[in-house]
């Protein structure tokens, strides 16, 4: 009976194995088992996000809440966050690596603590825990260099058709700055008689798009306080002063921002 190439190749180096003196025997070196506990920075297949990068992206800039104090003292950068990929997926020893403002930390490592499982690295053929470094930046609307705005793919868009999303040459921002919009927004807030009765205070995260005339509109909430907090907070925005829309090849376009209105006793 003839034997393939392949059937023979296999024979030949088992009966080499075995044939070998003890000494050489000794010498054969196999792959080593990747330690229980080892934490690792580089790996064979590093551990990933679930659904990938551009979905954890996407997770961070949807899930950011800009501390409103940092906002108001116009504190922004990027904060750089270290954590390991444990085995199960999930994210540990979450920390800043260069400390620097502490409510933009803060609000970094809550993020990657409230982050989705991770697809854990793999090494050495087996599931291993990895080191990872997340950049998280926080930019005041108004005075980045580029943001996120929405402008009409084609003519159809106004009737139900696509919509494409744009980098704008000049975000949107408020007419005379941060600062004065927050302004405007503490000197014309009425606080809820509910919410006093109850004394609750915080911060009604609040959705919004600046229109090509500069108006607010599509005014929604996207984190409730209650007792009345977050009609107030509706209210102020649909009559806040217009903005300096977004503009993209000198046109002005839309624009959608995240900001929070705060509420304080």
């Amino acid at each position: 009976m003839k034997k393939s190439a392949h059937s023979l190749f296999l024979v030949a180096v088992l009966s080499a194995a075995a044939l070998a003196p003890a000494a050489a025997q000794q010498k054969l070196k196999y792959p080593k088992a990747p330690a229980a506990n080892a934490i690792y920075d580089a790996v064979e297949q590093p551990a990933l996000p679930a659904g990938g990068v551009e979905a954890f992206a996407r997770y961070l800039s949807d899930n950011q809440q800009y501390p409103t104090a940092a906002l108001q003292a116009g504190a922004q950068g990027t904060v750089v966050v270290k954590f390991v990929v444990e085995k199960t997926g999930s994210l540990s020893d979450v920390a800043v690596a260069q400390p620097g403002n502490a409510l933009l930390d803060a609000e970094a490592v809550r993020l990657i603590k409230a982050a989705p499982r991770w697809t854990p690295a793999r090494h050495r053929g087996g599931v291993v825990r990895q080191s990872q470094q997340v950049p998280i930046t926080f930019q005041i609307p108004g005075e980045a260099a580029a943001a996120p705005a929405v402008t009409p793919a084609s003519a159809g868009a106004a009737a139900g058709g696509t919509t494409q999303v744009v980098t704008a040459d000049r975000p949107a921002r408020p007419v005379g700055g941060t600062e004065a919009f927050f302004e405007w927004i503490q000197t014309n807030q009425k606080y809820p008689a509910l919410a006093l009765q109850r004394k609750v205070d915080g911060k009604v995260m609040m959705e919004f798009v600046i229109e090509k005339d500069g108006s607010l509109n599509d005014v929604k909430v996207i984190k409730r306080l209650g007792s009345g907090l977050d009609e107030e907070a509706i209210r102020l925005l649909k009559a806040a002063p217009k903005w300096e829309p977004a503009l993209y090849k000198g046109q002005p376009v839309k624009q959608k921002m995240v900001l929070p209105v705060v509420f304080s006793l």
